[in-house]
């Protein structure tokens, strides 16, 4: 690669393993916070629903944001609020600063992501299917090795400030980064200038894109938020173990990612989401219904399910005109975070009155209605 194209993807990679620490953190000191500020399940579910709060309104600007004004100052300003709400939980210390610091950050942070999975195609033309995933795979490498890290090591308050400080430094490179990358303008590439004239895919299609993201957006992001609360609770591990979980879901993830990036290259976003996520929704189903048994076989769906989320992102740069992309984006993928906002509102009511056990079959559930309606989308495009 280039000097350029080497600048930009270690802006990328350095980012991309910021966020997925990041977005693990509700996840492994959920029953950190539990224990010091005393809270319900409630409560505690609050912190999940808040940062989805955040996911849905920074998303829902952003997308706009992104197709009005250029594209490298919008992400470096996202990134310094991101670094805002990072540096807050370093100098508070309670529950109401924590809903603050989860709300910007995470919502931030969701932002980021796509404004990454969005300059991709512009930066990286030519090789976009494959240098998505291997971004996405650098992703997993924050998550899951914070989560096993973490787990392990320093699954306790300090461990909380500890990790927030190294996000902070990681903001600071990337903020610094930015200023030497050089970004295509919107409508530069010679392929945007053929998608000027792309139409815009009926709306049933955006309906469906909506609805189908936000079964598999309860789907994932209920393993990261809540599979180590499960296995506790409902199983009585110990925090290890049900760290070393998760750990292999995201570094299934994490693995597939980079093993399957060329698969995608080759197959396109349709064929390749067929056929993973086939593979891993009966996996993901199994491991739930199995309970404890099942644990280590849901574990190992992230290894299938791993391509799905970047590629569908992919998908929806590849069918929409390149002057509205980013903004039907942002307003897809906020539009399917509220399924998560609902979700964690309902999963925190329904484990305080039955338990985790029974609230946790609302994931298999959301994510064979993914699957479900991934196949009618894809029938929908051939037909268009």
């Amino acid at each position: 690669m280039k000097r350029t194209k080497w600048i930009a993807f270690l802006c990328f990679a350095f980012l991309m393993a910021g966020l997925g620490a990041n977005d693990a953190l509700r996840g492994i000191f959920a029953p950190v916070f539990q224990e010091r500020y005393d809270l319900n399940g409630s409560q505690l579910s609050l912190i999940v629903t808040i940062s989805y709060v955040g996911n849905l309104l920074f998303l829902s600007i952003g997308g706009k944001l992104l197709d009005l004004f250029p594209r490298k100052n919008v992400a470096v300003a996202v990134t310094a609020v991101w670094a805002g709400a990072v540096a807050l939980n370093l100098v508070s210390d309670s529950y109401i600063w924590i809903l603050v610091s989860m709300f910007f950050a995470l919502g931030a942070s969701t932002l980021l992501n796509t404004t990454v999975n969005i300059l991709t195609p512009a930066v990286f033309a030519g090789y976009a299917g494959l240098m998505v995933n291997v971004l996405f795979f650098i992703q997993g490498i924050g998550t899951s090795g914070s989560q096993l890290l973490l787990g392990r090591y320093a699954f306790h308050y300090a461990g909380w400030k500890w990790i927030n400080a190294a996000l902070l430094a990681v903001a600071f490179l990337v903020i610094v980064l930015f200023f030497f990358l050089k970004i295509p303008k919107q409508g530069e590439e010679k392929e945007q200038e053929k998608e000027i004239f792309k139409k815009e895919p009926d709306s049933k299609i955006f309906w469906i894109f909506i609805a189908m993201m936000g079964c598999y957006f309860i789907g994932e992001h209920g393993i990261m938020n809540w599979l180590m609360s499960y296995c506790i609770s409902a199983f009585s591990m110990e925090a290890s173990s049900a760290s070393a979980s998760l750990s292999l879901f995201w570094g299934g993830m994490t693995a597939g990612r980079l093993m399957f990036a060329p698969v995608v290259q080759k197959m396109g976003a349709v064929k390749s989401m067929k056929l993973f996520g086939g593979i891993g929704t009966v996996m993901f189903c199994a491991g739930c219904i199995l309970g404890e048994s099942g644990v280590w076989v849901l574990g190992a769906s992230g290894f299938a399910l791993a391509i799905l989320y970047p590629t569908m992102v992919l998908l929806i740069q590849q069918i929409y005109p390149v002057q509205t992309a980013a903004t039907r984006t942002g307003v897809i993928i906020s539009a399917a975070t509220v399924a998560d906002i609902v979700f964690n509102l309902l999963f925190g009511a329904v484990s305080s009155k039955w338990g985790y056990g029974s609230s946790f079959m609302i994931l298999p559930v959301a994510m064979a209605v993914f699957y479900g309606l991934y196949l009618r989308l894809a029938g929908s495009l051939k037909r268009n």
